[in-house]
């Protein structure tokens, strides 16, 4: 699927200078990337984005960002026929141990499925959200590919330079 339009996400102020980066992910792994890839976690909502930065304990310090995208090849992971078609499904999608098998076994089955996804070249996977208080309707936007041009083309909106800005 193509997708075009607004993405959000919500930053632990450490990486909140380098929104295009993915550096967080790359560093420590997440569900749809394996350490050492980078990856944007984004959203299609404000709110979902929100809920995905703090999903354990209080709120911490966030910073949001938005971003104008425009994706040529995107997996839709609502897609119960696809999913079964690349051995996933929603339940394995969702599956919450992800991080117990990345410690046990280097790749979480989530991340092989990424890992498989961007060989064929996706750029990026909407999946719903799993974050606490997340509904149907709560949708990410993964991506392991962008830059400033089609066809993964991502653009920070700060039109302000508010992050460029010296502290």
């Amino acid at each position: 699927m193509r997708y075009e339009g607004k993405l959000y996400r919500a930053l632990n102020p450490v990486y909140a200078r380098q929104p295009l980066l993915g550096r967080g992910a790359e560093l420590y792994g997440g569900r749809f990337n394996p350490k050492g890839m980078p990856a944007l976690y984004t959203s299609l909502s404000v709110l979902t984005a929100l809920r995905e930065a703090n999903q354990v304990g209080n709120l911490q310090p966030t910073t949001l960002v938005s971003y104008e995208a425009v994706f040529e090849r995107v997996f839709d992971g609502r897609d119960e026929d696809a999913l079964q078609a690349e051995g996933m499904g929603a339940a394995a999608i969702s599956d919450a141990t992800w991080r117990d098998q990345m410690k046990s076994g280097g790749e979480a089955r989530t991340q092989g499925f990424a890992r498989r996804l961007v060989a064929a070249g996706y750029q990026g996977l909407l999946v719903r959200s799993f974050a606490p208080g997340a509904t149907r309707e709560d949708l990410n936007l993964v991506l392991w590919t962008w830059g400033e041009s089609l066809p993964a083309l991502l653009t920070l909106i700060d039109d302000e330079n508010r992050l460029g800005r010296p502290e």
